[in-house]
């Protein structure tokens, strides 16, 4: 890993695992690693799942979030400590258990962008479109990590578009009434103003090479990174059929198929499905209740020859993995998630 002359370098060694130079800067112990090429656990990066936990047996780090909800109680007593949240100060020595499924396919990089454009999509949800000087790469399904104004530590989003050759990068946010990082990119950012944008990570990316037909469900602001897989296989894998599960609150949040329509295959190998969990009034006569029914209903023996790839709320991967992996028998190389908390 390089570095210029004004960084400082430092080592990190791993216990019974491979040791790397990084650049003592604002960078995670995560990130670094990310960096540097190895397999460090991960899957949120920014403090809510607790995937990055390791013990530190030597040198210091800074806690950029003591109480981050990613580390339990008994973790905390156990000397546990997040990677995404400990920033380095020195030559460290951690113990984690590595693996190469988690080494990441691009090398994240952190650069300038300039927002472009924002466009309400529904009530409370826009798509932004960022642009950097030099053009980005990444996959279809990956996220990356946005440095805001006035807003502590980052927010990760995922893309929804496709990367082309040039800068762009595009997400789709739902405004939540707490959300300091959304009320920052919905209603906060300045067209024209500049942010810090870090990427890409993510291990829920679209496998081109799998030739299965392809499921892909998504809840909310989910929509982004299902977008870009649905984007990218309709484009590419021209042979693959495909399903894309919209669950939303009622018929007022629908908007799936105002990108969707435009791709090859609409309505004929590329299916939507809309489902609404909490119809209000009589205008929706379309499947209703929750997403991952939804999916049984449909999908439902077929399942174990399909590819799926899914992003939404907690509630809604957790009940998708009891049903894909325990009732559906799924394996588990066919199912693609990143977990946020």
């Amino acid at each position: 890993m390089s570095a210029s002359a004004a960084e400082v370098v430092v080592r990190v060694s791993v216990e019974q695992g491979e040791s790397f130079a990084a650049a003592a800067t604002e960078d995670s112990l995560l990130r670094a690693a990310l960096r540097a090429g190895i397999g460090f656990p991960h899957e949120c990066s920014v403090g809510g799942c607790g995937a990055c936990r390791f013990e530190l047996l030597g040198g210091e780090v800074e806690d950029l979030w003591p109480e981050a909800p990613g580390l339990s109680e008994r973790d905390r007593k156990r000397g546990k400590r997040l990677a995404c949240q400990s920033r380095l100060r020195g030559d460290v020595r951690v113990k984690v258990r590595c693996d190469d499924s988690y080494r990441p396919v691009m090398s994240p990089r952190r650069q300038a962008f300039v927002l472009r454009q924002r466009e309400m999509i529904t009530h409370d949800m826009a798509e932004l479109s960022f642009e950097a000087e030099d053009a980005v790469t990444f996959l279809p399904g990956q996220y990356a990590l946005l440095y805001l104004p006035g807003v502590q530590g980052t927010r990760a989003y995922s893309m929804s578009n496709v990367a082309d050759g040039s800068g762009l990068l595009q997400f789709i946010v739902r405004r939540t009434p707490d959300g300091k990082g959304t009320g920052v990119l919905v209603e906060g950012l300045a067209i024209g103003q500049r942010i810090t944008i870090d990427g890409p990570y993510g291990h829920a990316y679209l496998r081109e090479q799998v030739e299965r037909p392809i499921v892909c469900i998504a809840g909310g602001s989910g929509l982004a990174p299902m977008l870009s897989v649905a984007r990218r296989a309709a484009a590419t894998m021209t042979k693959v059929p495909i399903d894309f599960f919209f669950g939303c609150r009622d018929a007022s949040d629908l908007c799936a198929d105002t990108f969707l329509k435009a791709l090859p295959g609409f309505g004929d190998r590329l299916r939507l499905h809309n489902v609404v969990s909490e119809p209000a009034g009589d205008d929706w006569y379309g499947a209703t209740g929750w997403v991952h029914d939804e999916v049984d209903r449909v999908i439902g023996d077929q399942a174990v020859a399909r590819e799926f790839y899914f992003a939404g709320p907690p509630l809604m991967i957790e009940s998708l993995q009891a049903l894909l992996m325990v009732r559906r028998k799924v394996d588990f190389r066919q199912i693609h998630f990143d977990r946020f908390v």
